[in-house]
């Protein structure tokens, strides 16, 4: 127990080399992580997508769980038809959807769509709020560091 408290008294102070070293490695692993790219915090290939009217066909109520309705559309001269993921819209209602380039209708499958005012995946703020997550865990980390180093402190009695 002693030799314990021996050792903590002969502990090298923290100097700015120490902490500048500190300071460099986690600012060395927030440039990596920038500069490994964005996939890092999330895929962010846009697929390609026209945006095309469209007539509701077949409508879904929305009580149904995962509900699809049909839509018709023409696409290059040719009427297609697809499903959209979504409800609420009547029979014959004009809409805009955005087809995935490559669409290909073979046979009598349908093809999968959009609304057109909505994008299918994640938001933007992925990498952002990644980055930010990342620069807070590594001050997290050399705070902790810096506080098992340093060891516990005298207690000052208040009188």
């Amino acid at each position: 127990m002693r030799q314990r408290a021996n050792q903590r008294r002969h502990m090298p102070p923290l100097t700015w080399k120490v902490l500048g070293v500190a300071a460099f490695v986690g600012l060395w692993i927030v440039l990596a992580a920038w500069w490994v790219g964005p996939s890092l915090f999330g895929d962010v290939s846009v697929e390609q997508r026209r945006e095309v009217p469209a007539t509701v066909t077949l409508p879904a109520d929305c009580s149904n769980p995962d509900a699809e309705e049909t839509v018709r559309f023409e696409l290059g001269g040719r009427t297609m038809n697809g499903t959209l993921s979504g409800c609420g819209h009547d029979q014959d209602e004009q809409i805009r959807i955005a087809v995935p380039s490559g669409a290909v209708q073979a046979g009598g499958e349908l093809v999968e769509v959009h609304l057109a005012a909505t994008t299918p995946g994640t938001s933007d703020l992925r990498r952002p709020v990644g980055l930010a997550l990342l620069v807070l865990s590594c001050a997290s980390g050399g705070t902790y560091a810096f506080l098992v180093a340093r060891g516990p402190r005298r207690r000052v009695a208040i009188l």
